[in-house]
């Protein structure tokens, strides 16, 4: 057993063949597996994602995250001519954006990447943390994105992203454009599951977190306390605090759809397991040992060996429950990450 001795970075680490990390989304959305994982017996079931609605009574409150994916890479060349990459991350008041690149030579202060006919990226200010502060030079940034800008896909797809991307890596409940990756968990979700959930009684209901690029970045220190959280902005509507509440007082449960909702819930978490309403931004680390207030199950994907995101999951169902699912998975041969399968923690 593992709640003996502290948990470190090193205890994320699983072995994953290469050849289960999706490069492609199924043949069709909602058609991935699901591996059922059952607390506190921590029995696991294999099912197909179409069962999900089976798993969740009538009168339980399940939450989305509606944010859309920005396109947000941008690809240019230096003044020698050789490439670089921008990857756009939030727009600030006064125009200019917050980013990260690469090469980091390519984007010191008062450097230029031209992205086309008229269009360059100026920084502006490199940031202690690596992070740029740029600007669109020549053409506005909302006409320079619509020209050159991409589908930022995670590092591990290994290609360029194409027609079938644009629809794919959205949810069908996409809405508020602002993230830099998909909030994956929901990709497997169709119109017709979602209408089939609320005709069964379910209550459903979106907030908006915006996923940063720290979603990708291993943790690199041993000490899992010592990681530093990347800010993410989320905003948890009025009907959402609502209908939390409303959940808490009938004790229906509240499922959330991905680490990303998990977050912003818990982010916003008040002792009486509501949520507050409002904007905000979240650096909440969630390991094991984090005393869950808000989320009783969760919808997830299957996550990077050593990121914040396992062990959101490991808090979740228990470290050990976790890699034994895990161990799992890859020995029946589950597709991982953002076009894999999926994970259902009751």
């Amino acid at each position: 057993m593992t709640a003996d001795r502290l948990l470190r970075t090193a205890d994320f680490a699983y072995h994953l063949p290469p050849e289960l990390i999706a490069q492609t989304p199924g043949t069709e959305r909602g058609d991935s597996r699901l591996l059922v994982v059952r607390r506190p017996s921590r029995g696991l079931q294999d099912l197909g994602f179409a069962a999900l609605p089976d798993l969740i009574p009538p009168g339980d409150l399940l939450v989305l995250n509606s944010t859309r994916v920005r396109h947000a890479r941008l690809l240019g060349t230096r003044p020698s001519g050789a490439p670089a990459e921008v990857l756009l991350i939030h727009p600030s008041t006064d125009g200019s954006w917050l980013a990260i690149g690469k090469p980091g030579s390519a984007l010191r202060e008062g450097k230029r990447i031209t992205l086309g006919a008229g269009a360059e990226i100026e920084t502006l200010e490199v940031l202690p943390d690596g992070e740029r502060r740029v600007r669109f030079v020549g053409m506005p940034a909302d006409q320079a994105i619509a020209r050159y800008g991409r589908l930022p896909l995670p590092p591990y797809i290994d290609r360029d992203p194409d027609a079938q991307d644009e629809v794919r890596y959205q949810t069908v409940y996409a809405d508020r454009e602002g993230s830099v990756a998909a909030p994956t968990a929901g990709l497997h979700f169709t119109e017709a599951m979602l209408g089939s959930l609320r005709g069964r009684g379910v209550r459903i209901v979106s907030l908006d977190l915006e996923v940063g690029p720290g979603t990708f970045r291993p943790v690199e220190e041993e000490d899992i306390a010592a990681h530093p959280m990347h800010p993410e902005r989320y905003d948890i509507p009025a009907d959402v605090a609502a209908a939390v509440r409303d959940a808490r007082s009938r004790g229906a449960a509240v499922w959330a759809v991905g680490t990303t909702v998990v977050r912003a819930l818990e982010s916003a978490a008040q002792d009486d397991g509501t949520v507050a309403e409002g904007a905000a931004e979240t650096r909440l680390l969630i390991s094991p040992g984090y005393d869950f207030k808000v989320v009783n199950h969760l919808v997830t994907n299957f996550h990077l060996p050593r990121s914040t995101l396992l062990m959101l999951v490991a808090a979740f169902a228990g470290y050990d429950t976790m890699m034994a699912a895990y161990r799992h998975a890859v020995e029946a041969r589950y597709r991982f990450y953002s076009y894999g399968d999926a994970m259902c923690i009751l």
